[in-house]
């Protein structure tokens, strides 16, 4: 009887672990090809006639040259997009009609286009990488108790990359990419340094959440002001696509000491 038993648990679990690989095998075909096939080629707005992107494969390629291509599916009636797998509602798709629901409840519709010069604004190329910098170098000279001080910024860009996610004008999710900064840092009082440092995004990971961080771009360190504390400086990251900054004063004491706080965001 007991033999009975586990040879009928044995048959159970073998069932089940095939369900379950049927299901999964399921679950991976419920991308629909059809939808895909007919999504191929370059898509305008049909009110404004402007270029919105183009499919290629199983790849959303963008007009603009800073844009990284993104992959896409559609499963059922939703559009799914990028690495952040963001989904849109779609409403309508035929072979020359693609309508869907933007992020912000809009509906956009696009139109296919049959224009060979629409599709000559797509290269193909890696997008450009772009640089984010007002001004490389920055002297300030500080006088305080009868002593002279020279401060010194240099904003030196690098190949560290920043892929930062916006929305176009459809309400699209586009990643596009940046070389982050690094900031020299250099007090002088006459000839002897005080204090000098090479300042990345990473010092201020205490006073930034690391979603933001990740997407920001250390733009400058200014010079703000000297006092007893010592000299202040106000390190700015920002996110690229949008006026959304954190701001951290970077104190400097006379002996060349570091202090840090966040004072907006």
């Amino acid at each position: 009887m007991r033999k009975f038993w586990l040879v009928t648990l044995c048959l159970f679990l073998m069932m089940n672990a095939c369900t379950q690989k049927n299901t999964g095998t399921a679950d991976t075909k419920s991308e629909s090809q059809e939808a895909k096939r007919l999504l191929q080629g370059v898509w305008i707005d049909q009110e404004t006639e402007n270029v919105v992107f183009e499919v290629g494969g199983d790849t959303i390629f963008y007009p603009d040259s800073t844009s990284q291509p993104a992959y896409f599916k559609i499963v059922g009636d939703t559009m799914i997009l990028g690495a952040t797998a963001t989904k849109y509602a779609v409403v309508k798709q035929t072979a020359h009609l693609f309508w869907f629901v933007n992020q912000a409840g809009d509906t956009i519709r696009l139109a296919k286009s049959d224009e060979e010069a629409d599709t000559l604004q797509f290269s193909h190329r890696a997008p450009e990488v772009m640089t984010i910098t007002d001004v490389t170098k920055r002297d300030t000279v500080v006088s305080y108790d009868s002593k002279r001080y020279h401060c010194y910024v240099a904003i030196n860009p690098t190949k560290y990359k920043v892929v930062s996610t916006a929305y176009n004008d459809d309400g699209v999710e586009v990643s596009n990419v940046y070389y982050d900064n690094i900031v020299h840092v250099s007090v002088f009082n006459g000839k002897a340094r005080l204090f000098g440092k090479n300042f990345q995004k990473s010092e201020f990971v205490r006073f930034v959440p690391e979603n933001f961080l990740s997407q920001a771009i250390l733009t400058d360190m200014k010079y703000d002001r000297t006092d007893a504390e010592g000299f202040h400086f106000n390190a700015t990251l920002c996110t690229p696509h949008a006026a959304s900054c954190y701001l951290v004063e970077t104190v400097i004491s006379f002996d060349g000491k570091l202090s840090m706080k966040l004072i907006d965001y």
